[in-house]
């Protein structure tokens, strides 16, 4: 089965907003990310697993709040009391869930897509963020997660880089193409860089 983005038609490249005067280089770019596996896992409350034993291609899930596991092809996004997002390139992601975590212990649940992830990246990424989101993005560090919402729309927040910074932000497919609209709205007075 072939996947149909949410922003396929509207992702626009190119360079727009205030970016005259810029070094291109230090414009912000905003990009759609895809072809991501998104498997949402929530241990059972009867479940005596302890986190500790489970490895999720090699990774520890982890038990703080707000916190990412990762490494170069998966995340593992603490969204909730005993709930993670799974974000994944590796194409097995779902079977090693399975196999690791066992549909006796967690409900894991594949929502890749319903979901888009947009991406954004450098240096005004907080100011965008800023203009939509409540959230206090001066206290995020690199592998920090946070539910919110921005213009009223809810999204998950995974800061991936702060070299510069980077954020992917997850929301509902079906709200996809407003997000987009909001976020590109937010960074033209920066001007950015559609990738």
């Amino acid at each position: 089965m072939t996947a149909i983005s949410s922003l396929q038609s509207i992702h626009k490249k190119g360079i727009f907003g205030d970016h005259h005067k810029q070094n291109q280089k230090d414009l912000t770019q905003i990009s759609e990310i895809k072809n991501l596996n998104i498997i949402n896992i929530v241990k059972y409350k009867k479940s005596r697993v302890e986190l500790e034993n489970i490895d999720i291609d090699g990774l520890k899930i982890s038990k703080e709040n707000s916190k990412v596991s990762s490494n170069t092809k998966t995340r593992i996004l603490w969204i909730g009391p005993d709930s993670w997002l799974v974000i994944s390139k590796n194409e097995n992601i779902l079977g090693i869930l399975n196999k690791s975590c066992g549909d006796k212990n967690f409900a894991i649940t594949d929502i890749s897509h319903s979901r888009s992830i947009i991406q954004i990246k450098g240096a005004c990424s907080k100011e965008i963020l800023k203009k939509g989101c409540p959230l206090n993005f001066y206290n995020f560090d690199k592998d920090n997660c946070a539910g919110s919402v921005f213009h009223g729309i809810n999204i998950v927040v995974d800061l991936i880089d702060n070299n510069p910074d980077t954020f992917n932000i997850l929301t509902l497919r079906s709200f996809g193409e407003s997000f987009y609209h909001h976020v590109t709205d937010a960074a033209l007075e920066f001007g950015y860089i559609g990738v």
